[in-house]
């Protein structure tokens, strides 16, 4: 699993690898009964503060995402596909949502935005990494 973390973007830490875990969920990249790394793996991995994955492994396990499996790890709970498209999906609606208030609130009218979502959308399509790609996108 590939994770993308971005540390000055305004989203802590914690709560970037909440999101990305759900969405690998959605996206199916992480399957029910799949363990997911140990926080010392993924750590080392991201270069990040043991104490900081705890935390999103903790969050997890209380939103019903991850469950323990003595002596095993942290595996992703068999019920946590639908919960985790639906977190998806409200998530990016709530982003959304405060983009284009921003964008009514300076003036832009609805036709412009139409617009301006498709032109971003066909200059983003297949140079976007997401949560199961392995490698950076091309010209990252």
């Amino acid at each position: 699993m590939f994770f993308s973390i971005e540390p000055n973007n305004g989203v802590a830490i914690y709560d970037q690898i909440v999101r990305q875990v759900k969405f690998a969920i959605a996206e199916g990249t992480l399957r029910p009964g799949q363990l997911v790394p140990s926080v010392r793996a993924l750590s080392q991995q991201l270069t990040i503060n043991p104490n900081t994955i705890n935390r999103a492994f903790q969050q997890l396990q209380a939103d019903g995402v991850l469950e323990s499996l003595r002596g095993r790890g942290l595996a992703v709970r068999a019920d946590a596909a639908a919960d985790c498209v639906s977190a998806r999906r409200s998530l990016i609606a709530d982003r959304l949502r405060g983009a284009l208030s921003e964008a009514l609130h300076a003036g832009l009218s609805a036709d412009e935005l139409r617009q301006l979502l498709d032109d971003e959308l066909s200059r983003l399509e297949g140079t976007v990494t997401t949560v199961a790609a392995d490698t950076q996108p091309p010209d990252a």
